[in-house]
């Protein structure tokens, strides 16, 4: 059976096989959530076809009673919860990474892998309570039933979280989204939701949670989302001085006007929307139309709380010729967003937030 993703007829295919993509930014922030047929997509291998009555989930490694949990048992032991919250990809915003220098063998996303969703299922903290944690246990791992191939081994994709991450209210086992059953596409019949942290950990089609003394050993978190310094490339790398990604940073993103737009000078209203990871909050969003040199601060939209992006908007004068408007975040920690892709560049193009530029060209 071949899977259908059901996406939307604009969706922005990064990669046909495994696939990926998002929304285009016309339409990214057209819905506070995002619809499903829009939801970015972010897979390492092709979409596992999983039968949903013969499914277990297994939770093993150090805990004092092992669970082997169908979905009837999850809906049946754990209560129901619902969270609106928005992932994005470690990745997001890689081509301005690109464009400083070559990054070879890797997505060249542009702003659109991030998406809002509205998630229900349980909670992870009540389903490792029931597992009932020893002291050894201070990470969470993951593995999921897709097939990733990477240097002649297969495996499942998979990542960990610290156990207190895991505890957490905010970090769900999901089954629904947007108001529906999880498509495949999303990690049915089961994912991890793991709000304020990069995309990864929010592992998809989940096969086994285990507790462990250590983070997961799983390439994807050992090796491939690791942030290493601007010095080091992919030939003189020690994967084991790389810092594992977890909490994202702050990060805003320009949707409106589109890059290289023609637009009347004079009064621009531009509009987008700011992220802040690890339960903190979007604070205030500057704007500028000459660069960054001048500053103005933006309307910001209702604050829905510490786990979804914040829409903004704003007006700016721009004068005529060629002009770049300018959109930087504060989070409530009053960290704030570097001024150019250089300053964050590494050789695996993760966690760009610099200042969002976009170019346009006023009359």
């Amino acid at each position: 059976m071949t899977i259908q993703f059901d996406k939307h007829r604009d969706f922005l295919v990064r990669q046909a096989e495994p696939f990926n993509g998002g929304p285009p930014l016309s339409l990214l922030r057209a819905d506070f959530v995002t619809p499903n047929a829009l939801f970015f997509v972010r897979n390492h291998a092709a979409v596992p076809e999983v039968d949903a009555a013969d499914y277990r989930l297994e939770i093993d490694g150090a805990v004092r009673k092992p669970l082997r949990l169908s979905l009837a048992e999850l809906h049946r032991r754990f209560p129901r919860r619902e969270l609106t919250a928005t992932l994005q990809c470690a990745g997001n915003r890689r081509l301005e990474l690109m464009a400083v220098a070559p990054i070879p063998g890797e997505l060249p996303w542009g702003s659109e892998a991030v998406s809002t969703a509205h998630w229900a299922g349980v909670r992870l903290a009540d389903v490792l309570a029931a597992a009932q944690p020893q002291p050894s246990a201070k990470h969470v791992a993951f593995t999921a039933l897709d097939e990733c191939e990477r240097h002649g081994h297969r495996f499942g994709f998979g990542g960990s979280i610290p156990l207190a991450k895991a505890l957490a209210p905010e970090v769900l086992l999901a089954d629904e989204m947007n108001g529906e059953a999880l498509p495949p596409t999303h990690g049915a019949p089961l994912r991890a939701v793991v709000p304020g942290y990069i995309g990864a950990r929010s592992v998809k089609w989940l096969e086994r949670i285990t507790l462990q003394e250590r983070p997961s050993s799983n390439y994807f978190q050992a090796k491939a989302y690791r942030l290493f310094p601007p010095h080091v490339t992919a030939q003189n790398v020690n994967w084991d001085q790389g810092l594992m990604l977890g909490e994202l940073p702050v990060n805003a993103i320009l949707c409106h006007p589109n890059p290289d737009d023609t637009l009347a000078s004079g009064t621009v209203h531009a509009r987008g929307v700011a992220m802040a990871g690890g339960g903190r909050r979007v604070e205030r969003v500057d704007l500028s139309s000459d660069g960054g040199r001048a500053w103005t601060p933006a309307e910001l939209d209702a604050d829905d709380g510490p786990w979804t992006w914040r829409f903004f908007h704003g007006a700016v004068e721009v004068s005529r010729g060629k002009r770049e408007i300018v959109a930087r975040a504060w989070d409530s920690a009053a960290q704030t967003q570097p001024e150019h892709p250089a300053q964050v560049w590494n050789f695996k193009g993760y966690m760009n937030n610099a200042w969002a530029r976009v170019r346009v060209l006023a009359r």
